[in-house]
């Protein structure tokens, strides 16, 4: 990918602004993210993840469903059963940033230092 594509994909105005809101907005529920760490692991029946959740299992199939709408998840079905995956990384990735985030916040995680991304100026 050339490096000028990349720019405009991650520029303010980027066309890709408005859905990422969309992704953050799926999210943005704590039975949703629950259901992606516990999706990290493998392959789970509803019934396996609303014990994981800790939510009813017509709860969280609501919750899978609009994952799936979103493609965040995919199933496939064994017989009567039907198993839960996440659809790629990246659900999963959001989810681990964000728990690094809040550790950082909070002050639990250590300081690594990292340098401020260097800023593009415009027509570079």
């Amino acid at each position: 990918m050339n490096a000028d594509t990349n720019t405009s994909r991650l520029a303010a105005d980027s066309q890709y602004v408005e859905l990422a809101v969309e992704v953050f907005a799926m999210l943005a529920d704590a039975t949703r993210v629950r259901l992606i760490l516990a999706l990290r692991e493998g392959e789970l029946t509803v019934n396996a993840l609303a014990g994981i959740a800790g939510k009813s299992a017509p709860s969280v199939s609501q919750h899978l469903a609009k994952m799936r709408l979103a493609r965040m998840v995919s199933t496939r079905q064994e017989g009567t059963k039907v198993f839960y995956r996440l659809q790629d990384g990246h659900a999963w990735q959001l989810v681990a940033d964000a728990i690094h985030q809040a550790e950082h916040a909070l002050g639990t995680a250590p300081h690594h230092g990292m340098a401020p991304h260097p800023r593009q100026e415009p027509g570079r």
